[in-house]
Parts: C-alpha cells; sequence; structure tokens
C-alpha cells in the first residue's frame, strides 16, 4: 500500500511539523511547548553570549598582559656577562626579532605614607621597546626618563596609587641584599625618583617597577652581568617551538623558557573556566531539551488516533517514529535558532547593554580600579555559535527517541476498537 498523503513522498516531516504548529492541539501541551522552546531559547542565549565574554576577557588579558610580557627568556645561573655577544648570537637565530638584557628583583618600595612588595625589572630603555609595549603603555613621562641623572624609577599606575606618589616624588626601595658597615650589616637601600608611570590595564600595574640597567646593576650588586635576556619572536604564538629550538643551540648551564611556562597557567586557568562555564550553561539546554520528552509523550497520547489510522493506511513504524522525531526538533529548532539571534545580538552588543543598564540605574558595574576593566569584553566566534548550535541540536534529537519509539508500540486495533 502507498504511504499516506497522495503525492507527499517524505510525508513524516510534513506531518510532524504540522503537529509542532498545529494550533489545534491540546491547551497544557501547547503550554508545556511554549515553555520548551522558551528554555531552549534562553539556554542557547545564554551559552553564546557567556562564550563571548569569556573570549573577550582572554582577549583582555592577551593585549594586556603579553604586551608587557616578553615573548621568551634566556638566562645562566650565576648571570650572564657579556651579555651584548649572547644577544649578538640570539638575534641572528631563525625567528627571533629582538634582544634585551634584564635584571629583576623581589623589593620593598616605602612611600612617606606608605609601603609595598614590588618586582624591580632593571631594563636598557632604548632596547626595551624592542621586546615589550611598556613604552606605549607610558601615562605619565616616558621610559628613557630612566637614562637620565640620578637614580630614577617608572611605577605601575595602581602600585603609585598605593603609595601615594606621582612624578616627581620620591620612594625608598629596600632590596634583598646585605650592605656591611662599621656599624653592622643592613639591608641595601635607596632612595629613587619617580619618572614615570605606566598602566597596561592588568596585575602588573600594582606590582611592577622599573630602573635603568646601570641602576639595577648597582642596586643589585651585579656589576657588569645581567639575569638574563629577554627575547622578542616573529609569532606570539610560535614562541614554544623558537625557544625550543633556540635551547638545543646554546651551550649548556642556559636556561631556556617562554612566555607560556611563566604566564601560561593563567591562561589554561581561563580556558578551563570557559570549558567549565560552558558545560554548566550546556545543562540548561539539555533541560530544555529534556523538556520535549514530555511535550512529545502528550503529544503521542493525544495523537493515539491519528497515529492508528496513518498504521492502517500502511504507514511504518519507521515513519511514525520520523513523525514524532520531526515534532520534537520543529520545536526545538524554532527555539535554537531564537536563541542563536538573541546570544549573537548580546555577544555583539553586551557591553553597550551594560552601558545602557548602568545608564538606567545609575551605578558602575565594572569599577576600572578593581577589575582593571571600564566595560565587559566580547569576542563573538562564529565556531562558537555553530557548536552550541549543532550541541542543542544534538540534545534535542536525543530527547526525541523516546517519545518516538513510544508511539510505535501503539497498536492500532486497540485504539480503533472503541472508535
Amino acid at each position: 500500500m502507498n504511504p499516506p498523503g497522495g503525492s507527499i513522498r517524505n510525508y513524516a516531516p510534513f506531518i510532524g511539523l504540522r503537529y509542532s504548529f498545529s494550533r489545534k492541539r491540546n491547551r497544557f501541551t501547547s503550554v508545556i511547548a511554549m515553555v520548551s522552546m522558551l528554555g531552549m531559547v534562553l539556554g542557547v542565549a545564554s551559552l553564546i553570549t557567556v562564550l563571548s565574554v569569556m573570549n573577550g576577557f582572554g582577549g583582555e588579558l592577551r593585549g594586556r598582559i603579553l604586551s608587557l610580557v616578553p615573548h621568551g627568556y634566556v638566562s645562566y645561573a650565576d648571570g650572564v656577562s657579556g651579555w651584548q655577544a649572547l644577544s649578538a648570537t640570539l638575534r641572528q637565530s631563525p625567528g627571533v626579532t629582538a634582544v634585551s638584557p634584564y635584571i629583576t628583583a623581589k623589593v620593598l618600595l616605602a612611600s612617606p605614607t606608605n609601603l609595598r612588595g614590588a618586582v624591580l625589572t632593571a631594563i636598557d630603555p632604548a632596547l626595551e621597546k624592542t621586546v615589550s609595549r611598556i613604552p606605549d603603555a607610558m601615562v605619565e613621562g616616558s621610559l628613557e626618563s630612566l637614562d637620565e641623572a640620578g637614580f630614577n624609577v617608572v611605577l605601575g599606575a595602581s602600585l603609585a596609587r598605593i603609595l601615594r606618589v606621582q612624578p616627581g616624588d620620591w620612594v625608598d626601595v629596600t632590596v634583598p641584599r646585605l650592605t656591611v658597615t662599621p656599624m653592622g650589616v643592613f639591608p641595601r637601600s635607596k632612595r629613587l625618583l619617580v619618572t614615570g608611570l605606566f598602566e597596561v590595564g592588568a596585575q602588573p600595574d600594582a606590582y611592577q617597577a622599573y630602573v635603568s640597567l646601570a641602576t639595577g646593576q648597582k642596586l643589585l650588586g651585579q656589576r657588569d652581568r645581567v639575569d638574563g635576556l629577554q627575547v622578542r619572536t616573529e609569532d606570539l604564538f610560535a614562541a614554544p617551538a623558537i625557544m625550543s629550538a633556540l635551547s638545543a643551540s646554546l651551550p649548556a648551564g642556559y636556561t631556556v623558557s617562554d612566555w607560556s611556562q611563566s604566564q601560561g597557567s593563567l591562561f589554561r586557568a581561563v580556558k578551563m573556566e570557559k570549558l567549565m562555564v560552558s558545560l554548566l550553561l550546556l545543562s540548561v539546554v539539555a533541560v530544555a531539551a529534556f523538556n520535549i520528552v514530555s511535550t512529545l509523550v502528550m503529544s503521542v497520547a493525544e495523537k493515539r488516533r491519528d497515529i492508528a489510522v496513518l498504521r492502517t493506511m500502511g504507514a511504518r513504524a519507521g515513519g511514525i517514529m520520523l513523525i514524532f522525531i520531526a515534532h520534537g526538533l520543529g520545536l526545538a529548532t524554532v527555539g535554537i535558532s531564537a536563541g542563536a539571534l538573541l546570544g549573537t545580538a548580546l555577544g555583539l552588543n553586551i557591553s553597550r547593554v551594560t552601558a545602557f543598564v548602568e545608564t538606567i540605574f545609575g551605578v558602575k558595574l565594572f569599577d576600572p580600579s578593581v577589575y582593571f576593566i571600564s566595560e565587559l569584553p566580547s569576542d563573538l566566534q562564529w565556531p562558537d555559535v555553530g557548536a552550541v548550535v549543532l550541541a542543542s541540536l544534538l540534545l534535542s534529537l536525543l530527547a526525541t527517541l523516546y517519545p518516538a519509539w513510544r508511539a510505535t508500540r501503539i497498536a492500532p486495533a486497540e485504539v480503533l476498537r472503541y472508535e
């Protein structure tokens, strides 16, 4: 016997979609179907929006922290003497574009009103601008002021606020070195003139301080040595491979590292947070998808007579199953499509939305002095949207299988006996 529907070959999707959007359904079933679709809309939209915000935060971290951090480091346990020759050798290595010396130590900075632990880094200002973007991050003064006469220091803006100093003020630095005098042994300290402030909008603003290479060698007793060399590569994400190749070409005793070792844990944590948040929000989508089970179970009970008629007209069990799979996917597709559109709109305009909320309620959601950002960052990536849509469709498909299978178990004779 020919399938029902006359000239309609694929009758199952046609009938399933008719069931999904028919106005002649039971009122309670219609309410449950609407709730399922709204749950899908909210779940998909929330997931896309949150993924966009997580991508935005990751981009902010890369743009701010990695702009301050060199791509790689080459150091020696006892310090590098004659670093100029090593620098010339490194610059000739494949993938290396710039090299700059550094000395670093943890120190204590004190102002007349406050004190704070900090990381003091001695640099060559002329070479530093080739390996990092500190000169571009200066908000007051300049990095070149470190080479001027005297003992000068450039502070992170947040560190300066904590110490309550500004360019032109003095700070006392105490370094982890001892000075032996006739009066006894004392920690080595020196008064430094604040000549500039930098701000990258990240944690280094609160602990980083810079002095010239000559000042650092005098303070830390390094004489003509440096702790190591900072390296900039052609590509930030190729730095691990480039530094690994560089390590093989250097004599024994040198330690080679890259940004993924010094800062990689932070980015791995962000990646893990993105994964966990995605799984949590995907559970919201899963709940909405499995609400479709309730809708389809009630639809199967409501359409028992239709199923029996179709079976007596020659419809096979597979056709009946496809009808209710199409029925469930029709409801899910509407919710997923609306959620994807809403999530995309929010992902592209979340900063405007937060600004509107701040204006309406007169509050500041993100205080730059606390969060280092003034607005919610967002980076909508289409692969994320596609992954969310596909995962939601897969969950919806799984949710339709059991009710659709139950529909195939209905015996036409039992249903039509009392008709």
